[in-house]
């Protein structure tokens, strides 16, 4: 007999700030009428950290804000998980976010790309000796602050592993360097009860599944994916129609559980999930989560169409 299990129905925001939290809790109840029972919020440097207050943003949520959702999320039966990026996306544009801009001696490529110039995001050195002991104090203020049984890692696009540039991590693999990062955050959250989330893009070969070097890994980081816990959870993101979307089998073959992501297209959305629906009596499958990336203002999130889409089929 299959075993019955809740189906995830999420929406992945940004959280920038206060004025964020107030107008995700003024749309709560909207938000759960629809069915959603799950949220990411993607905080980033943008919380009030008080182990190192070096590294908040320039309008951070406060532990008041964080608590009065994590409240007002219960009250509506919705599950909170907070999200830090961890690995790559440490810069954006010329603008290089507070971790390596305070601390650049962690940074993969250091002293090169002035600017930001000709590369995507910055990383910073999965080996450095000192990095992972200020991460997991910004992993554990986040868990306790949005009183959090998961926290999402992020690591999507790592562009930048393995670098020349790096004293440490030059001429070694790609894949086992991006192994050890994950094999280092899942330990720790781990170590605190609490589950892991990422994006799985670097754990797919672009050749064999027909992704691009977007949605998956032409810098041989993807062998990566028989050396990590099987535990974690995945978020496989696609943005655009197929016909078929060969990643999601193929992580649940590799006994993983999954929660297929997209974004903003109305038939990728629609196409996405059919095609996850497949799969629905694997307990494995989880069910689906709606990116926002800035597309959707605060405070119309329930009217966005595609989210609106993604519940109704859900719910069928």
């Amino acid at each position: 007999m299959v075993k019955e299990h809740k189906t995830w129905r999420g929406i992945h925001l940004l959280m920038n700030s206060n004025k964020d939290v107030s107008s995700l809790m003024e749309e709560l109840h909207k938000l759960a009428s629809l069915g959603v029972n799950v949220i990411i919020i993607e905080v980033d440097y943008n919380y009030a950290y008080s182990s190192h207050p070096e590294l908040r943003g320039p309008d951070p949520i406060t532990p008041d804000y964080a608590h009065a959702l994590v409240e007002k999320c219960r009250a509506y039966d919705i599950r909170l998980i907070p999200e830090f990026q961890c690995l790559g996306h440490q810069s954006w544009g010329s603008a290089t976010f507070p971790l390596l801009a305070k601390y650049p001696e962690f940074d993969e490529t250091p002293g090169q790309f002035p600017n930001n110039e000709g590369i995507y995001c910055r990383s910073w050195c999965p080996q450095h000796p000192e990095i992972n002991k200020i991460i997991f104090r910004l992993f554990d203020e986040l868990i306790d602050a949005f009183d959090s049984d998961a926290l999402h890692v992020g690591m999507d696009e790592v562009f930048l592993i393995a670098s020349e540039y790096c004293p440490r991590c030059r001429n070694h693999s790609p894949s086992k360097l991006f192994a050890k990062a994950v094999n280092d955050y899942y330990k720790h959250l781990k170590e605190r009860g609490v589950e892991m989330l990422m994006w799985g893009d670097r754990l797919l070969e672009s050749n064999t599944t027909g992704y691009g070097m977007w949605e998956a890994s032409e810098n041989q980081t993807y062998p990566a994916i028989d050396m990590i816990p099987k535990d974690i959870i995945i978020c496989d993101w696609h943005y655009t129609k197929r016909e078929d979307y060969p990643s999601i089998p193929f992580f649940l073959k590799k006994g993983f559980r999954l929660l297929p992501s997209g974004w903003k297209d109305i038939e990728a959305t629609r196409a996405l999930i059919k095609f996850s629906q497949k799969f629905k009596d694997d307990e494995r499958m989880l069910g689906y989560l709606c990116t926002t990336w800035g597309a959707v203002k605060p405070g119309q999130i329930a009217q966005w169409p595609p989210l609106k889409l993604a519940m109704e089929i859900l719910s069928q």
